[in-house]
């Protein structure tokens, strides 16, 4: 784990930074191939540059959220992105966290991409680069 992730983690309530540090947990071990640092001000995971799952303290709770998560039909994502192909899921306790599911939309999250790294690039138009 990056030492700015730790620091984001250490940075939240206890409850909340037991949250961070699973899910953290749960990333690094299954997306083996990624890079993380902080981006827009929370953790952030990277495959080839393209953002892919990340999380972040919102007043609902932490929220995980997958950039292509739409597309996962995964009924654990029931907050959808209106422009984008953004889907999260709200934690308020680390018992909520079915790390199975998390699991399985981290698969999916390599196997299903849009291309956001060139989303300015393409004047925000988003396409699908892995199916």
């Amino acid at each position: 784990m990056s030492s700015n992730i730790q620091e984001y983690n250490n940075s939240q309530t206890e409850s909340d930074r037991l949250m961070c540090e699973k899910l953290c947990e749960i990333i690094n071990e299954n997306l083996i191939d990624s890079e993380s640092k902080i981006w827009h001000a929370h953790p952030v995971w990277f495959l080839d540059g393209n953002p892919i799952v990340g999380y972040s303290k919102q007043k609902k709770g932490i929220r995980l959220m997958f950039w292509s998560g739409k597309s996962f039909n995964e009924e654990i994502l029931n907050v959808l992105g209106e422009k984008f192909q953004d889907a999260s899921v709200f934690y308020n306790d680390i018992s909520e966290m079915d790390e199975d599911a998390i699991k399985r939309c981290l698969e999916k999250a390599e196997k299903i991409q849009w291309d956001y790294k060139n989303l300015v690039k393409r004047k925000g138009q988003l396409i699908q680069i892995k199916k």
